[in-house]
Parts: C-alpha cells; structure tokens; sequence
C-alpha cells in the first residue's frame, strides 16, 4: 500500500489524550500529520473528572493515548471516563493506546490474601467499552491473556537498540538485571551483535531485592544494562555496583518506563552509572532534574504512531519486529 492510500485511509482516524502525557500524543499526531483532537479535560470543584470532547467522534475509529502513570488512580479513571464517553459518542471503534500500564506488579497471587491488580485494571478497562489495546512493555508480557479483546503489545527495544547501535560503545556487553529480563536481553544482544551476561536478583520485599552474583564476563567491558521500568531505581543500582566489582567499565542503563518513583533519582545520581537512558512513555518532570546529563530521554512516537496506523488500515503490527 502507497504512502497516498495510507495517507487517506487516516481520514476517520482521530487521537485524544487526557493528562497523563499530552507531550506523547502530540508527537504521535505529528508523526502521523493529523490534529490532536479537541477534547476538554478538567476537575469538578469536589476533584472528580469532567470531560467533553469538542468535535464529532461519530462512526470514527479512535485511538484514546493515557498513560496510567502517577497520579495512577487519577490517570486510570480519566482512561474509563473517556472511554465511555466516546462510546457514548456513538465512535466505530476505541483503541485504547497504554504507553505505561499501571498496576501490572499484582499479575499472579505469589501468596495468599492478595489481589490479582492486573487483571482487575483489565476488567475495568474492557467493561468500559473498549475494542482493543495498544500496549507497551507490560510488566508481564502474560497480561495480554487478561483481555478478552485483541491486544497489540509492542516494545521500545528497536528504539533503544538503534540508539546504543549509533553510540558505537566499544567492548560492550548486554546485562539483565535478572533471570527474568533475559529474553529482552537476548534480543538486544542479537540485535548488537555483542555478549550478555546476567545479574541474579532475588526478590526479598515489594521494594527490596537482594543481589546474587554475575553470570557471564563483564571484567573489562562496558555494560549495557536493560530492564523494562525503573521504579525506585534498588534493583539498577545494585546491579550496577555489583558489576563494578567484577570489573566492569562503563555502565549504561536503558529502559522503556522511567517511573522513578520514592528516591530513585538520588540512588541514579550517586550510582556508578554512566548514562540512563529512558523513553517518554511517562513525562519526565522535575523530579530527574538532578540526574542532569546522565539521563536521556528517547521518543517512541514515530513507533506508536505507525503501530496506530497499522491497526487503523489493518496491517501487520508485529511486522514492525521483524
């Protein structure tokens, strides 16, 4: 299909966003060359919701972009109000376009009396009314199976491999921060033509682990250490000291969700980290402002936005990883 057929196929296509990351969705249009659409999000004086959206959303296919990032329980409900809204509004088809879905630790009962959160927030979401989802590095690539609607789960990894590929980092070597990273890992590794190696992690609370030891050689190299979010930064740091004990050099940190929640910037800031490079699946505010430099913000615009158009004119979207 010609770029002019698709060009006209996006004729009913509309984008809106709530507050969660307007900045993204904006990038998202560009890329795509049409209007972010007219939607007013606000609060009552009681602080609940109000919503409107300002242009005929009849018989459209429409994509709704939120993340569910802090205020998490804020941007979640903007997520269903505007679901139900455009519904309502009698839109063809909803697509709800979740760069960070929140909630996702909580997807197994690993011990008794604890909810399943993950499959809660699901429920919530498809009860609204929603088609499908366009989702980006889950947690656990399980939750896709909690949807009972097609879901698209694509990853940041061929934007971050392509910026570490044009850093040209000599003597490199892909980390997993755990056992359970290690197909990303690989990925990269292949991707990169380069070794990996892994850091055992063990779990020992909801915000502490404990580190093992290395497997694989990282004396003497530059480590490339990817993971899927960092929330307080515990499991990155200790890693990277950990490989700074077995001899590695430079440490270079990437990955998808920077929540960096609790005093994850200050843990980066002193640790020997080199760079941390993230995606701006959740706006960075003030908060990383002391990482100054050693932080690096990469867009996933143009790879949502074309994944938007794939679903819209229904072609392939897991052709994009090929």
């Amino acid at each position: 299909m010609d770029q002019k057929t698709l060009l006209e196929g996006l004729n009913n296509l509309k984008i809106f966003t709530g507050t969660s990351n307007p900045g993204l969705a904006k990038k998202i249009c560009d890329y795509l060359e049409i209007p972010l659409g007219d939607a007013y999000v606000g609060r009552f004086p009681d602080g609940e919701i109000d919503l409107k959206v300002n242009e005929d959303v009849r018989g459209a296919d429409i994509f709704l972009v939120q993340s569910v990032c802090p205020p998490v329980n804020e941007n979640l409900m903007e997520l269903l109000i505007m679901i139900d809204c455009v519904k309502r509004a009698s839109a063809a088809r909803v697509t709800a376009v979740i760069p960070y879905y929140g909630y996702a630790r909580k997807d197994r009962k690993d011990e008794g009396r604890v909810p399943i959160t993950a499959k809660l927030v699901a429920n919530l979401i498809t009860k609204a009314g929603i088609d499908r989802v366009l989702a980006m590095d889950l947690h656990a690539a399980q939750i896709q199976g909690f949807f009972d609607i097609p879901v698209d789960h694509i990853y940041a990894f061929p934007v971050l491999s392509s910026y570490y590929k044009g850093l040209g980092i000599p003597d490199a070597v892909v980390v997993s921060p755990d056992v359970g990273g290690i197909k990303i890992a690989k990925a990269y590794s292949k991707k990169l033509n380069i070794r990996m190696a892994v850091v055992d992690k063990r779990r020992v609370g909801p915000e502490e682990t404990e580190i093992g030891f290395v497997i694989g050689d990282v004396a003497g190299k530059n480590v490339i250490m990817v993971d899927d979010i960092i929330a307080t930064g515990g499991s990155i740091v200790q890693a990277a000291m950990v490989l700074k004990e077995k001899g590695a050099k430079d440490i270079y940190v990437g990955t998808t969700h920077p929540v960096l929640c609790g005093s994850a910037v200050e843990r980066l800031a002193a640790a020997p980290i080199k760079e941390v490079a993230v995606t701006d699946t959740i706006p960075l505010d003030d908060r990383a402002r002391p990482l100054g430099k050693k932080i690096k913000v990469l867009t996933i615009s143009e790879l949502l936005g074309e994944a938007i158009r794939r679903i819209h004119t229904n072609q392939s979207v897991s052709a994009l990883f090929v």
